[in-house]
């Protein structure tokens, strides 16, 4: 074989061109659209959980980082990258710090320092183990077990 074309070893097949991922990826309108509703869903997400929390703790708070969770993992499984889970984390973190800057008057949406921190810490806890996590795995996929 003198051709020019490389083989894969011990198929004796051309190797297969990959797609190219990640930000390497080209741009795709829909995975856009996608990435800004779930970033208008985290913000959404933000302002029901500073709601909640303050208003029904510690249940709220639980109920609101149930939320929070909900969402990153759910971005994270339709979308099926870290970018999933990510772009509602920003929604979110941007609608609460935009909920921090309180009014003129001194007021603002939290009730306690004790329930921010917990909420702010958590919320960002949960998107970082959502982003993180590995992959899951492929519908259909083989599962290396014999007879299944």
């Amino acid at each position: 074989m003198s051709s020019g074309k490389q083989r894969r070893p011990g198929t004796g097949t051309p190797p297969r061109e990959h797609a190219p991922s990640g930000l390497a990826a080209p741009l795709n309108p829909g995975r856009i659209g996608a990435y800004l509703g779930l970033a208008v869903l985290g913000a959404l997400v933000g302002l029901a959980g500073a709601l909640v929390q303050a208003a029904w703790f510690p249940g709220g708070l639980l109920l609101a980082l149930v939320a929070c969770a909900g969402l990153f993992y759910g971005g994270r499984l339709l979308i099926g990258t870290q970018m999933g889970a990510l772009a509602p984390a920003a929604g979110w973190l941007i609608s609460v710090i935009v909920l921090l800057g309180g009014r003129p008057e001194g007021d603002y949406v939290f009730g306690d320092a004790l329930g921010l921190t917990l909420f702010m810490l958590g919320g960002m806890a949960v998107a970082v183990m959502c982003a993180t996590m590995s992959r899951s795995p492929q519908q259909g996929a083989d599962n290396g077990r014999p007879g299944k």
